[in-house]
């Protein structure tokens, strides 16, 4: 069980929930992963949850804020990658076509955020660690361990983010389905699915997947929790069992039951 000290650049690195009802999302992802929660005030009738896990910080949620919903900004995860540098990082992304939502900022002393908008308008944070290097375990149920990046121009998201943050993204010759996979220096860490998987009135996201130990009854259970099943457990040949789910206030997000090692 691998408990997690420090991110190399590019990784994915945490994971924050943006939700309009805090409190069932507390009670919701505790009883689907086991969760504990502790509530950390952000301002008058406002609050940061940290979950976890092992007592290793694993995600977070927070309360949208009006301007957000006005916006029409959906509840999402959404997925933090490591930098170095957030400034130095942030100011390449318009040369290569994306967009910063949010220069860089600091987070009291924990770190320095950016979040970007990638050319195909997929949104997701940079990360450069101070106090808080991130989620603090992995390799166990209820831990993030994967995301796809569900965009109608793979080709033009794999120039961004290859050029942003020098990923490895490349298909298998296993693969006859065109899925781009994502290489952060060794470590395969994500990847792009075909652009005819990305549904019409979709908008672009990243999708983050959890590890589960069985993926039919946790996607039992979150059904019994008031998930929506946007995808039924699906076998990968080779590779595991994964589920789509949205919770109870519509954030999506992925469950993933690797194939047991031999």
């Amino acid at each position: 069980m691998p408990h997690i000290d420090k991110y190399p650049p590019g990784a994915f690195c945490w994971i924050e929930l943006a939700t309009t009802d805090q409190s069932a999302a507390k009670s919701f992802y505790s009883s689907l992963f086991g969760w504990a929660s502790q509530d950390f005030p952000m301002g008058p009738n406002d609050f940061y949850t940290m979950f976890q896990l092992e007592g290793r910080d694993t995600a977070a949620a927070y309360t949208m804020r009006p301007e957000q919903r006005s916006m029409g900004v959906p509840v999402h995860w959404m997925i933090y990658i490591a930098v170095a540098s957030a400034d130095d990082t942030a100011s390449r992304v318009a040369q290569l076509g994306g967009k910063l939502l949010r220069p860089p900022f600091d987070v009291y002393d924990v770190g320095r955020m950016a979040v970007v908008q990638d050319p195909t308008r997929a949104v997701f944070a940079l990360w450069q660690p101070k106090k808080h290097t991130g989620t603090g375990i992995s390799g166990v149920p209820g831990t993030l361990c994967w995301a796809d990046l569900m965009t109608p121009d793979p080709a033009r998201a794999k120039a961004f983010y290859s050029s942003l943050f020098g990923w490895r993204i490349t298909t298998s010759e296993n693969d006859p389905s065109g899925y781009l996979h994502i290489a952060n220096g060794e470590n395969f860490i994500g990847g792009i699915p075909p652009g005819s998987f990305q549904g019409p009135n979709i908008p672009p996201h990243w999708l983050a997947y959890f590890l589960v130990s069985n993926c039919d009854e946790t996607a039992a259970k979150a059904k019994e929790l008031r998930a929506r099943t946007l995808m039924a457990p699906t076998t990968m040949e080779k590779v595991g069992r994964w589920a789509v789910l949205a919770d109870p206030q519509g954030a999506v997000f992925a469950i993933f039951q690797p194939l047991p090692r031999n």
